[in-house]
């Protein structure tokens, strides 16, 4: 590096002959502006107004004179100290300690004004009589990036999406970072126009192998830009001596040569495509989510209609399945009923039969009939109650095992109709014709028998000579008397037994088949009225169930035909939107 005498003429020597025509205003409407107009009435018309708002701002300042290329980066990497390199002037505060908090505005002026914020973190401008900014360009030095979220990197993000073209700053004392690579990649989809900045090559003697990996790490990852090897403190030096050699070795003639040639050379292209990508961004929030929306097919929105329907369906169906389940199931219960009622009617009256003949194999119906006739009734009034409240209770369980497997939750016990089951035994045991053996009839019985007796005791005391009626035969036919009135007094004891079994075994027949046959009746009658309320019941659950199904499946149509006029709506938003965003694509 070598000193030399340059023109006493400050940092306008760094410009190039012709350069006052590049900003010639040309008073037609650029066509990016119809383009971003487009871009903010579909965002209006898909009611994103935040986006509408941030396309106003981004258009009004594309249309303002000047671009604006927003120098970027991380803290420590000399990029304030770039930015007064390239003005010639210190107008960013530099130092380890100090970091950019807002950003400055570098514009041309016809003199130096430093205008000052009032505040720390408000945008701050300083006006310069520049060729380099006569030429319309307008240098922002950024907040360094910080943590993700934090506000010095919110400010920073908020500066770079007004930026028509952004120079990230990196330095050669290490290769970019995953982090530079990420932010990158982050501002060149805000900002299609974009250059690095590799500085303090002073400071690294092998900086040309930094640089050649960085643009290696650029190329794999998609990020188009120059990257340009300077130092600022060779500029700086430069620039205080005038010299035109020590200026082209710190490497700015490049970097001002890059940012004639890719912003101030073609001002329109660079707002063009800066424009694009804005409305790129924009439209991309629009179209993801028509997108997602159109591919899924717009399938029903309320998942719990349609879950509710298909249950009605199925309930519907269940109650048809359980209906000839329950009904078959209480036919069988009652068979059941019926049969083991007839077996305890049964069991039980053959008990009392087997406790009558036991009872009139010793006693004399004749004289304890009135007795036996209300043991009787009692006995078969107890036996009807006991069989009567069994088959209350068997029926209960029927009932309510139908209703808790059938019909659920519903009432379909007929209490009324089950008190009516059964009852007791009212019929009196009629007394039958019991002979009776009156003193006449043992007076008969007796001369009948001594009259036997007599005669053959009288015949075999004549072939001893006695005569036919002596002591011997009379005694002889008395005492075949009184044998023949015992003998028939137990002879007709026996038959007065017999007839009073037959008696009350015909009147327990009798109550075995009326009481029988009123308590089948009765248990007939609860089943048929059991059977009608379940079947009652039942239809209006599967009435209710199937209503349900039909007003679901309605509204479940509606639903269907409203989400194939928005089908049909997305897909026509959709057109436009990717035809909007075709013309993007070409302007950018």
């Amino acid at each position: 590096m070598r000193a030399g005498s340059v023109p006493a003429t400050g940092p306008a020597f760094f410009t190039y002959p012709g350069e006052q025509g590049i900003l010639e205003r040309v008073m037609t409407v650029p066509p990016w502006v119809d383009l971003l107009d487009d871009t903010i009435r579909a965002c209006a018309t898909h009611e994103r107004h935040d986006l509408v708002d941030r396309l106003l701002d981004r258009r009004a300042g594309l249309l303002e004179p000047g671009r604006r290329v927003v120098v970027a980066g991380y803290p420590g990497k000399g990029k304030s100290h770039l930015v007064n390199a390239l003005v010639g002037a210190e107008v960013c505060p530099v130092g380890d300690d100090l970091t950019t908090l807002a950003p400055t505005f570098v514009r041309h002026a016809d003199r130096p004004t430093p205008v000052l914020a009032p505040s720390g973190h408000s945008p701050r401008e300083v006006g310069l009589p520049r060729a380099l900014l006569g030429a319309g360009l307008v240098l922002v030095d950024s907040p360094g990036f910080g943590a993700p979220g934090c506000p010095r990197t919110t400010r920073a993000l908020a500066v770079l999406a007004d930026a028509d073209a952004v120079l990230v700053v990196t330095d050669a004392t290490s290769e970019l970072s995953a982090l530079e690579l990420e932010l990158l990649t982050h501002v060149s989809r805000l900002c299609p126009t974009v250059l690095v900045a590799l500085t303090k090559i002073d400071l690294v003697p092998g900086w040309r192998r930094v640089a050649e990996v960085d643009r290696g790490r650029l190329a794999e990852a998609g990020v188009v830009a120059p990257l340009v090897p300077v130092s600022s403190v060779l500029r700086a030096a430069a620039v205080r001596s005038e010299d035109a050699e020590l200026n082209k070795e710190s490497g700015f003639a490049e970097l001002i040569g890059c940012l004639r040639r890719d912003v101030l050379a073609d001002p329109a292209r660079v707002a063009a495509r800066a424009a694009a990508a804005t409305s790129g961004m924009a439209l991309e929030q629009l179209i993801t989510p028509l997108r997602a929306e159109f591919d899924a097919g717009l399938a029903p929105t309320d998942t719990r209609a349609l879950a509710e329907w298909q249950s009605a369906g199925r309930r519907v169906e269940r109650l048809q399945r359980e209906s000839a389940r329950w009904q078959t199931q209480l036919a069988d219960d009652v068979g059941d009923l019926l049969a083991d009622l007839d077996f305890d009617l049964r069991e039980r009256t053959r008990r009392i039969l087997r406790e009558v003949d036991d009872y009139f194999d010793a006693a004399d119906p004749g004289t304890v009939w009135e007795e036996f006739g209300d043991w009787m009734h009692d006995s078969l009034t107890a036996v009807a109650e006991v069989n009567s409240g069994w088959l209350v209770e068997r029926f209960e369980w029927i009932a309510t095992r139908v209703a808790r497997q059938a019909l659920p939750g519903n009432d379909v016990v007929p209490n009324e109709l089950l008190r009516a089951l059964g009852g007791s035994w009212h019929d009196d045991l009629r007394k039958p014709n019991i002979e009776r053996f009156s003193p006449a009839q043992k007076v008969f019985v007796g001369l009948r028998g001594s009259y036997s007796g007599l005669l053959m005791s009288g015949l075999a005391t004549t072939l001893a000579g006695l005569p036919l009626i002596n002591p011997i035969s009379l005694g002889a036919g008395a005492a075949f008397g009184a044998r023949s009135v015992f003998e028939e007094r137990g002879a007709r004891l026996k038959r007065r037994q017999a007839v009073a079994k037959t008696a009350a075994q015909r009147h327990v027949d009798d109550f075995f088949l009326r009481y029988g046959k009123e308590a089948k009746d009765a248990t007939r009658t609860v089943h048929r009225a059991l059977r009608d309320r379940c079947t009652e019941v039942a239809h209006s659950l599967r009435e209710a169930a199937a209503e349900s199904a039909r007003v679901i499946k309605t509204e479940l149509e509606a639903e269907s035909a409203r989400n194939t006029a928005r089908l049909t709506q997305v897909r026509r938003d959709l057109e436009r939107l990717l035809a909007l965003r075709t013309r993007i694509e070409a302007a950018r």
